[in-house]
């Protein structure tokens, strides 16, 4: 029989990712900070966001692969954020929006394999769903249109690699283990 909501085991599941990737999200603010620092003096500072942006995608796309349901990659990524806010980071409130754009981006990818397909193929969806999103927001956000066509270029090629190192092969390399150790059911 197939599951048509969340119950309470996941919610308690969903909760956890949520703290445990708002830990990992505050640390890659440092992370973030020093790739600043050490690109900005040859004119590749922001360059620093796109570099981290995978980790900070990383919470959406393995709740979705975990719950298989509509809306669990949004809200993993959106807690996530929360507990990033909570935490006391630099960015303050603006997470709440950032984890709304990226929890957005997470589950478009989901959402174009009608839920169905969890394999590579989604992995990819949800690579470039999220890199899309996520660019058009920072486009909008801090002000990318100001950036020469080749930095833009470069920017969003780093930011493709990230994302999908991060937030999806280690996210799926993270699943295959949790599900060969009967931690989660398929």
């Amino acid at each position: 029989m197939m599951k048509k909501g969340f119950h309470l085991r996941d919610i308690i599941l969903l909760a956890l990712i949520g703290i445990i990737f708002g830990v990992i999200y505050f640390a890659a603010a440092f992370v973030y900070n020093g790739l600043t620092l050490l690109l900005t003096p040859v004119g590749y500072g922001p360059l620093a966001n796109d570099i981290t942006m995978g980790i900070w995608c990383m919470a959406g796309p393995l709740a979705g692969f975990m719950f298989h349901l509509p809306g669990a990659s949004f809200l993993g990524e959106f807690l996530g954020a929360t507990v990033e806010m909570f935490l006391g980071d630099q960015w303050g409130a603006a997470n709440l929006i950032s984890g709304v754009v990226q929890g957005a981006g997470t589950e478009l990818g989901f959402t174009l394999t009608g839920y169905r397909i969890y394999n590579w193929l989604t992995v990819v969806l949800v690579t470039v769903a999220t890199t899309i999103v996520t660019f058009a927001w920072d486009w909008f956000r801090n002000g990318y249109s100001q950036f020469a066509v080749h930095m833009l270029v470069v920017m969003i090629i780093v930011r493709f690699v990230s994302i999908f190192l991060f937030a999806g092969v280690l996210n799926k390399l993270i699943i295959n283990m949790l599900t060969r150790a009967h931690v989660i059911r398929r």
